[in-house]
């Protein structure tokens, strides 16, 4: 009983505009190229919101932060690639332990840096429409490839583990917290 009432607890806490209201800040505050949270948010968002949140969260956040920092050719893909990593975050939402949490960080990092470059590659004019073309494309997104991993297994580790760690918390009687 005391389990499922601190995880009640911590659920009510989280509030999809207080996570929307940090990711657009945080997306708006200098940082290095793709060192962002959504994709952790859309994780995070997936596995802890009522489901009916869980999918409109991080797109919200992004259409948000979009409108100061602008849109590009490839913003659909992008915003397809968050609602596919709820996706994986409501399947984690089942699944949590720290293996899967982080497995399926990298695993949408990865996702996000096909599915996104891909896109780049076959709707923008930079590169050649040809294997070497695509190949080109992925290999200059190596760098921002190392920035979201960066970041999505920092935002992920901040997001996940406050959680838990307010959850555990929460779940000592009052006099072994003071």
């Amino acid at each position: 009983m005391q389990k499922s009432k601190s995880k009640f607890i911590a659920q009510s806490l989280i509030s999809p505009l207080l996570i929307i209201y940090l990711a657009v800040v945080l997306r708006l505050l200098p940082h290095p190229p793709n060192v962002a949270p959504i994709a952790a948010i859309a994780l995070f968002g997936g596995a802890y919101l009522n489901k009916k949140y869980a999918l409109i969260v991080p797109i919200v956040a992004m259409f948000i932060s979009d409108l100061f920092l602008g849109f590009h050719e490839s913003v659909f893909m992008v915003y397809f690639s968050f609602l596919i990593i709820g996706l994986i975050g409501i399947w984690l939402s089942k699944h949590k332990n720290p293996i899967l949490v982080v497995s399926a960080t990298l695993f949408s990092s990865l996702l996000f840096f096909i599915l996104t470059n891909f896109n780049y590659w076959y709707a923008t004019t930079l590169y050649p429409k040809t294997f070497s073309g695509l190949l080109a494309s992925y290999w200059y997104a190596l760098p921002f490839f190392r920035n979201s991993i960066i970041g999505d297994l920092l935002y992920v580790g901040l997001f996940f583990g406050s959680y838990e760690l307010a959850v555990r918390l929460m779940k000592k009687p009052a006099a072994a917290r003071s």
